[in-house]
């Protein structure tokens, strides 16, 4: 039985990875779905995807999470019947880069911030009154155990998913004492674009990441966000690290070869 049928779901970065597999994990329970990614032809094609195969109802946007003006404009402009958002993935994100502090380069920085932190926050600024006024709905925004340990060389990132973790607990703060509930889910490895981007499009670079492990797929955080969306009302899972089982850390990985 569908268990989200009714509820209209907003998801970010849902073009690749990990948005788009909880793009078709939320369809799969019935979600009326709002994509939102800076690559409107993948949305387009994924949106005709859903509706074929799990008859839901999909309303794409061409959106930079960066752009605070676009944002609100975009969640203003939503039709009266897509206003009421009950679901918030906040699932735009990345990596740029894996050089020492002192080695970084300044635009990889201002992106991962702008795009981790400030997007995050810009998004939920948008959407999470609307929860409030109409005393429902839930926040689930994608972190990662890069936000609960640091690793070598990845200070700025690092840094960025401890602030989005920061904010998901300030969030389940705030929203205390109504019925809005508040998850933040903290992966590690997951085989997406994650590296490809990180190394800026260097795919034999990216490999050597998930060689002779078994990583964790973008249906795995999916899977994580359904569970979390579809507890009864009164539980909140507030915090939720998924591992693959080759890792125990952020540095500690067995790999078989």
């Amino acid at each position: 039985m569908k268990r989200l049928v009714g509820r209209i779901a907003l998801v970010t970065g849902a073009s690749s990875g990990i948005g788009m597999a909880c793009a078709r994990a939320l369809a799969g329970e019935g979600a009326n779905l709002i994509l939102a990614a800076r690559r409107m032809d993948r949305l387009k094609a994924l949106a005709g995807e859903l509706l074929h195969d799990c008859g839901v109802d999909v309303l794409p946007f061409e959106l930079d999470v960066r752009q605070q003006p676009a944002v609100e404009q975009m969640v203003r402009s939503l039709p009266s019947d897509w206003a009421a958002i009950d679901i918030l993935v906040n699932n735009a994100g990345l990596s740029r880069g894996l050089d020492k502090v002192y080695q970084g380069q300044l635009e990889d920085w201002e992106e991962m911030l702008d795009t981790n932190v400030k997007g995050l926050l810009y998004v939920s600024r948008a959407v999470l009154p609307g929860m409030i006024e109409r005393n429902r709905g839930h926040v689930v925004n994608i972190g990662s155990i890069a936000g609960r340990e640091v690793y070598p060389s990845g200070n700025v990132y690092c840094a960025s998913k401890f602030a989005e973790r920061a904010i998901s607990k300030g969030m389940l703060l705030d929203v205390n004492g109504s019925r809005v509930r508040v998850t933040t889910i903290d992966p590690g490895m997951v085989e997406t674009e994650f590296s490809s981007v990180r190394f800026h499009g260097d795919d034999a670079r990216a490999k050597k990441v998930y060689q002779g492990v078994t990583p964790l797929r973008g249906e795995d955080v999916a899977d994580a966000v359904v569970y979390s969306v579809t507890r009864p009302d009164h539980v909140n899972v507030a915090e939720l690290v998924l591992l693959p089982t080759c890792q125990a850390s952020a540095m500690v990985v067995h790999r078989t070869s």
